[in-house]
């Protein structure tokens, strides 16, 4: 327990004892965190497993106190435990995702009605960039509970060498209106009025240009073609690596492409598949030091994902010329994989939204 004679200090202490992502952080006083605690409908005794590399106890008075500091209100807390949930998993392989010198970083994608609480999930215009809190304070909760419970510091255990802006905060929601598709989590087998969180170790969004023309009858192939450029870049892990995740977002106009080509979402997964591929020349000239010679000799090209359900499709964004791609670290003993973790709202418990310290 931590004392400090004013907030002001409190917050030079945390900063000082690296428990602050760099920014301002709410100070978090036992009784804020006892609220948020409390929201969560759970015991905050509750343990929900060891966070890597540290391996820390993450238990939801400690989730808590990451979301007090982040700015969440209460009504945010249930995405939270559920994100921290989804990096625990040991498909996610979290501990040797915050000790890689890759830049990856956990992207929350949010499906169902929790996009709708209480200071809404933003899944239109500029949804991955500032003036959204829900989706600035619950992707830095997760941040800041991978800090202090995860014990990621830059430098020490979490050797990214560059990082990107999405370690600070990375969350969104699929905007399941605009789109043409079914939800993301309907196709994943929940059921539509389920709520869940997919969590994804994520490189930068890679901005993807395509004007379509609805009176070019391949149009749609066009799209997936520079979709594919974008996930199977030569240079980035996907392609020589191989056998991890990735993201893409399709804003609505680019999504109503592909559908109107009567592409549904696993087709579009099976065309990607087939385009993300490399020939053994480039493989050779451009990833030499890590593509196996038996791969780099052998005649037919190589496949950037094991299968196309590792490529996850989801909509999202305002309508234009620019869908984005996230390629991922493909690390990992699970090859980092992406997890999709329910939302838990029956226990929620509802708390007034005034600060009881003012």
């Amino acid at each position: 327990m931590l004392s400090a004679a004013t907030e002001a200090a409190a917050l030079e202490r945390l900063h000082e004892l690296k428990c602050t992502d760099g920014l301002p952080v709410v100070v978090p006083t036992e009784a804020r965190v006892a609220r948020m605690a409390l929201a969560s409908g759970l015991d905050r005794d509750l343990a929900l497993g060891d966070m890597g590399p540290g391996k820390g106890i993450a238990t939801v008075e400690k989730v808590a106190v990451a979301a007090v500091m982040a700015g969440c209100l209460p009504d945010y807390m249930p995405l939270v435990i559920a994100s921290v949930k989804a990096v625990l998993d040991p498909r996610f392989d979290l501990t040797e995702m915050q000790a890689t010198t890759h830049c990856t970083a956990p992207l929350i994608l949010v499906n169902g009605p929790a996009r709708h609480g209480n200071g809404p999930i933003a899944c239109g215009f500029g949804a991955m960039g500032p003036g959204h809190r829900a989706n600035a304070s619950i992707g830095r909760a997760l941040r800041l509970a991978m800090i202090n419970i995860g014990g990621g510091r830059p430098g020490e255990s979490d050797m990214a060498l560059l990082g990107h802006p999405g370690k600070f905060t990375y969350c969104l929601g699929e905007d399941e209106e605009a789109s043409p598709l079914p939800p993301l989590h309907v196709d994943l087998g929940f059921a539509p009025e389920d709520s869940t969180v997919t969590v994804i170790g994520a490189e930068a969004p890679h901005s993807v240009l395509f004007s379509g023309d609805g009176d070019d009858p391949e149009s749609a192939d066009r799209l997936l073609e520079c979709l594919a450029i974008g996930l199977a870049n030569i240079v980035t892990n996907n392609a020589v690596l191989t056998g991890g995740a990735a993201m893409v977002l399709l804003n609505p106009e680019h999504a109503a492409v592909l559908a109107d080509a009567g592409l549904k979402r696993r087709r579009i997964a099976e065309r990607l598949h087939g385009l993300c591929a490399h020939s053994p020349d480039d493989l050779a000239r451009y990833a030499a030091a890590f593509a196996p010679r038996r791969e780099q000799s052998a005649a037919s090209a190589r496949s950037c994902f094991a299968s196309p359900d590792d490529i996850l499709i989801a909509v999202a964004g305002g309508t234009g010329l620019y869908s984005m791609v996230m390629p991922t670290w493909c690390g990992g003993p699970h090859r980092n994989r992406a997890i999709t973790v329910a939302v838990e709202t029956d226990q929620f418990c509802e708390v007034p939204s005034a600060d009881p310290e003012g």
